[in-house]
């Protein structure tokens, strides 16, 4: 609806005002339905420019404006502003257009390009070091990370979910040091256990397992464990490869997908770091100092330049996240996003710096990044700090087994991601309108009992004349629907799957009214249909909406 505002629009403002572009016709939906279902601005924004009076250009722009059977009246209000009314058949084309194709209502082409083919976007996250479980803020990660994904795809994007992990380097090291102080039953209050060593109980099963010879599947592999107490490199792969195992089964119990594994290790073994650094230091932005090889990265806008190289020969961190985003732009990602811990912000400049000095082509924005912050999880008031088997975090697991997979999913997401996240467990488990997720999901199931009820086929919905739903709560559940399309979009261009939990809750709290107020299995056969159209109209939405945060739908609760 609000793109045929639009098309309305823009020809009347280009004729009064050629220089206008479409993207600068602002249209918003006014807070009271009493001022109308759209309202612009358009006449106060070209009063400056025109140098007349903003309620004269309005009224011009409203006497330009065309016929449209959508539309039952536009009117002026304020200093300027331009108020439309949708007609009862603007209402009518809403639900019908929802009922008419529920699993796809919402989705647009807006990540199509000009040719009409959905253009390849990546999105890379949880990317967890195989060094333990998944905690509370991988959590978080796997469920933004996972509904950017399905926002992206609902807008048209050709999304591919990724997965990096970090299997090379000091924590690993340090990996293979904890269990084999284990295997050695050393405890970690030994002064001889490693430093940096990994403390948790996991590490003790993972040492069980070692010397009992288990194997683990990884990757459709096997690795076998030898078993010899001091073989450090079995003790490495076993160990890498039985985190991997679990971290795929947390994911798995999170109803976490991805495409495409990759691992850091594998650009040591094929020499593309090496091709990286080799291409860096050719096009001069390298220079030696300490024996150490240094990047020159205020070059691109750092803070100061960034060691490269140590003196012992081994690389910093950063070279082989830029030698794997350079991997991602050779496989034909033109966007990449990556969503991650806000630990991640300082790796920020100096990665896209190190692609830059590759003078490749990529823009200085690649890639983009989506960081969130950190969780406080609560129960009975208390923070609960400490998972007795990760020993000094709390893992996904542990909320997923505690409220179940939609209410974790619902929390972690439900708030935007660069905002501190509390998670009260005891309101994630409270089946009220207190907790949002039940009441979203409860909205779905109340009306999921209703049809039921009626017993009738919901095909023949879909073409029901519903021009007598003139209520104040039903105008207010139809303006709401009318919505979701624009909220999605919206959502997909800022990155921001949060908006569509809020307006999950919003859509809920309106059927609620409705429902609380309503008989809908009334004797007059129109309307009854009507209203049942609109409520099932209702269910798809939410069921849409649900679907893109990774949450269940249920029929019954």
């Amino acid at each position: 609806m609000k793109s045929h505002l639009l098309q309305l629009l823009l020809p009347v403002a280009q004729s009064i005002y050629p220089e206008i572009l479409a993207n600068s016709i602002q249209l918003d939906r006014p807070k009271s339905i009493e001022h109308g279902d759209f309202s612009s601005n358009l006449a106060m924004a070209l009063a400056k420019s025109l140098k007349k009076n903003p309620r004269e250009l309005a009224t011009l722009i409203i006497e330009k404006l065309p016929a449209s059977p959508l539309i039952e009246k536009v009117e002026i209000a304020g200093a300027g502003f331009i108020n439309f009314y949708l007609s009862d058949k603007a209402r009518t084309f809403i639900i019908h257009e929802i009922l008419k194709s529920p699993d796809n209502f919402g989705q647009n082409t807006s990540g199509h390009n000009e040719k009409g083919v959905s253009q390849k976007v990546q999105i890379e996250f949880v990317s967890a070091n195989p060094t333990g479980p998944l905690h509370v803020g991988h959590g978080r990660g796997a469920a933004i990370g996972d509904s950017l994904a399905r926002l992206l795809k609902f807008n048209g994007w050709d999304v591919t979910r990724e997965f990096y992990y970090n299997d090379a380097g000091a924590q690993i090291d340090n990996l293979t040091k904890s269990v084999h102080a284990r295997c050695h039953n050393m405890d970690p209050s030994d002064p001889a256990f490693p430093e940096d060593g990994y403390r948790g109980e996991y590490i003790v099963e993972i040492a069980n397992a070692f010397l009992s010879k288990s194997s683990i599947e990884c990757e459709g592999k096997m690795i076998h464990a030898s078993g010899l107490i001091d073989d450090l490199e079995s003790i490495r792969q076993f160990s890498v490869a039985y985190l991997r195992h679990e971290q795929d089964q947390d994911l798995n119990a999170f109803q976490i997908k991805f495409d495409v594994f990759t691992l850091e290790s594998s650009f040591y073994q094929n020499g593309h770091i090496e091709k990286v650094v080799a291409s860096l230091i050719k096009n001069g932005f390298t220079y030696e100092e300490d024996n150490a090889l240094w990047l020159k990265t205020t070059e691109f806008g750092d803070d100061k330049n960034r060691v490269m190289k140590k003196s012992d020969g081994s690389y910093t961190y950063f070279i082989p996240d830029v030698a794997y985003h350079f991997n991602k732009w050779e496989r034909g990602f033109k966007r990449v996003i990556n969503e991650q811990g806000s630990d991640h912000h300082s790796t920020i400049t100096r990665v896209r710096a190190g692609l830059q000095a590759l003078k490749a082509g990529i823009p200085e924005t690649y890639p983009e990044y989506v960081l969130h912050q950190m969780i406080t999880v609560m129960k009975g008031g208390e923070e609960v700090k400490l998972s007795k088997r990760a020993g000094n975090y709390v893992t996904l697991r542990d909320l997923i087994d505690e409220v179940g997979c939609d209410a974790t999913r619902y929390f972690l997401v439900a708030r935007k991601p660069d905002s501190q996240l509390v998670f009260d467990i005891d309101l994630a488990k409270t089946q009220n309108s207190d907790n949002p997720v039940y009441y979203i999901q409860y909205a779905h199931a109340r009306i999921a009992g209703v049809l039921r009820q009626w017993g009738g086929d919901i095909n023949q919905l879909n073409h029901v004349n519903i021009d007598d739903l003139k209520s104040t709560q039903e105008l207010i559940l139809i303006k709401r629907l009318n919505e979701f399309p624009e909220i999605v979009l919206h959502a997909g261009v800022e990155l921001a799957p949060h908006t569509i939990a809020t307006y999950l809750k919003d859509c809920a709290a309106d059927l609620h009214s409705y429902y609380n107020d309503t008989k809908f299995l009334v004797e007059n056969e129109n309307e009854k249909l009507a209203r049942l159209s609109l409520i099932r109209a209702t269910q798809i939405v939410l069921k849409n909406g649900l679907y893109l945060l990774g949450v269940n739908a249920p029929e019954n609760m």
